[in-house]
């Protein structure tokens, strides 16, 4: 991991935005998407007594990636008619790996959720991230393809290789370089894990000759 590569993209970053992600001249597009939103819909359609009903979790699942910026609307439209075509013990099956990802065990849900999407298709980074960072936007990231191998490539990230396929074996890697990264720069950086990811992707296009 190259920290001092990362340390020399924040000084060069905080030299022109010296208030990070609260000065007015950062980031004006992001302005109109407020996250916070996105969590509060999440913990409410996610919470824990919903899963008695396997088909509202289902449906709060959809609503929330239906409702982040983050996926395509092509991916949105695809998982909306796969939702629609479930059955009664589909969804059960479904909620099931939710539950696990989001309040059991992990691992499970995670490889579960990839396994139940992979048959229409579906198993990506975005569906499968996108939930678990807007219940837990400072401990959980959202993963999106691009910014990922621009960013295992350019702070030289050891031992990790981006496959299209999620795993849960790279998500809990990368999370933790994430993580020693995110520690060792300003806190004005990292508002939550998505601002952080979006202050590398930025500093990797505007400071980075080998991009």
């Amino acid at each position: 991991m190259n920290i001092k590569k990362l340390k020399d993209y924040e000084a060069e970053f905080l030299e022109q935005y010296p208030m990070g992600f609260d000065d007015t001249n950062f980031f004006p597009t992001m302005k109109s998407f407020n996250p916070l939103k996105l969590e509060e819909f999440a913990k409410e359609a996610m919470k824990k007594e919903n899963f008695q009903k396997p088909s509202l979790v289902v449906d709060g699942f959809f609503k929330v990636i239906q409702k982040s910026v983050f996926v395509s609307l092509f991916d949105k439209l695809k998982l909306k008619d796969v939702i629609n075509s479930l059955n009664s013990y589909e969804k059960d099956m479904l909620s099931i790996e939710i539950y696990e990802l989001l309040y059991g065990n992990k691992k499970e849900g995670f490889e579960g959720l990839v396994e139940f999407l992979a048959e229409y298709k579906l198993a990506k980074w975005t569906i499968i991230s996108v939930v678990p960072y807007s219940l837990k936007r400072d401990d959980e990231y959202f993963i999106k393809p691009t910014t990922t191998k621009k960013i295992i490539k350019t702070f030289e990230l050891e031992d990790l290789i981006y496959k299209p396929k999620p795993s849960f074996e790279f998500y809990e890697k990368y999370t933790k370089a994430l993580d020693k990264m995110k520690a060792s720069v300003d806190k004005s950086l990292s508002p939550d894990n998505v601002g952080f990811t979006a202050f590398l992707k930025v500093v990797i296009e505007t400071y980075d000759e080998d991009k």
